[in-house]
Order: C-alpha cells, then sequence, then structure tokens
C-alpha cells in the first residue's frame, strides 16, 4: 500500500469523489488494486464506488464518463465529443511528415511533383496524411497533372504563426521572384 505523508487525504469528502480525482490525475486507465492503493481503502469499497461514480455520471449532463477498459477504469471524453477531440488536440507527426510539412510551408505553395522530387516517393503518403489533418490543402494543377500543395489556417493556428508573418514571407518570395526571373527591373537601371 502506499505510503502518504497526510493519511487523512480527503477522509470527509466521499469515495467516489476520491476515485474520481485519481482517475482526472492520473490520466490512463487503472486497476481496482491501483485505486485502492491511491484512495487508501479496500478493493470491496473500490468496486462499490466506482459503480456509483459510473452511474453518477451516466445520468449527468458531462462531456466526461467513467468507462472499464481492459487494462482498468479511466475517465475520459464522451465519445459523441470526437469531433471536437480531433479539431483541438494537436496531432501527432511522425519526423518524416514533419519534414514533408515543412517543406511544403518553406516553398508554400509547392507543386506535388516538385515536393517529391525534394523529399522522396514517401512524401505521397505523408502528405496525404497532412491533408486529412487539416494542415495541408491540395488543388489541383490547372495546366497540368500534378497538385498545388499549401498550407492551411489549422497549420497557422496549430504552429501559432500569425497570418502577417505569413503575408511577410509570401511578400518577400513573390519578390525574390520577380526579381529572379527579370519581371521587375532594378531601381538603379
Amino acid at each position: 500500500m502506499m505510503n502518504y505523508e497526510n493519511q487523512e487525504f480527503m477522509t470527509n469528502d466521499r469515495l467516489a469523489t476520491k476515485i474520481e480525482a485519481i482517475l482526472y490525475l492520473k490520466g490512463q486507465p487503472l486497476s481496482l488494486t491501483e485505486i485502492a492503493e491511491y484512495a487508501l481503502c479496500d478493493r470491496d469499497r473500490v468496486q462499490e464506488a466506482i459503480i456509483e461514480l459510473m452511474s453518477d455520471y451516466a445520468h449527468r449532463d458531462s462531456a466526461l464518463e467513467v468507462i472499464e477498459t481492459p487494462k482498468g477504469y479511466s475517465l475520459q471524453l464522451r465519445s459523441t465529443f470526437e469531433n471536437l477531440l480531433q479539431a483541438l488536440v494537436p496531432a501527432e507527426l511522425g519526423t518524416g511528415a514533419l519534414r514533408t510539412l515543412a517543406a511544403i510551408a518553406l516553398k508554400n505553395p509547392i507543386l506535388q511533383t516538385d515536393l517529391i522530387e525534394l523529399r522522396g516517393s514517401t512524401a505521397y503518403q505523408q502528405t496525404q496524411e497532412l491533408v486529412e489533418l487539416g494542415f495541408v490543402r491540395k488543388r489541383r494543377q490547372t495546366n497540368g497533372r500534378s497538385y498545388w500543395l499549401e498550407v492551411t489556417d489549422k497549420f497557422h493556428q496549430y504552429f501559432e504563426i500569425d497570418e502577417i508573418n505569413a503575408a511577410i514571407g509570401a511578400a518577400i518570395r513573390q519578390r525574390v521572384e520577380e526579381i529572379s526571373y527579370g519581371g521587375v527591373q532594378s531601381s538603379r537601371e
């Protein structure tokens, strides 16, 4: 059993409330034994309190619920709020996908064929993942078979890049392209 300096760990609160706090703070499924250890009581009392807590959540108008999983009991977001989870919680991206996203952001916009040349054929799958996550927009090239790839507002929000910096970057890129391709005469001429 765990040793706590303060053995009167929330003794005035009901056990279900204490278990709710434990599940919230641990943030992962816990077995009855683990919960009993943290709550400083026996498994039978924990089991009764878990049933009480699950019943409380079932009758509440709450975004959370207590469920039993193969690994134990968990306090989690109700499945009806999955869309919010997808929209608000950061997506996990692998190193390859992050590098592909960085290449798209630096060249924004970039032709998919140029990206494949730069990053290799795995960029096809990574680009599809980035499109599905909402970080990249893909639109067909008007005179060709490739696609234009560009970062979205979600990319700017997620990586905390404000629109002013994006506009400045675009203006600088445009100016460099104009000068590189002779589209603008030098002011010294």
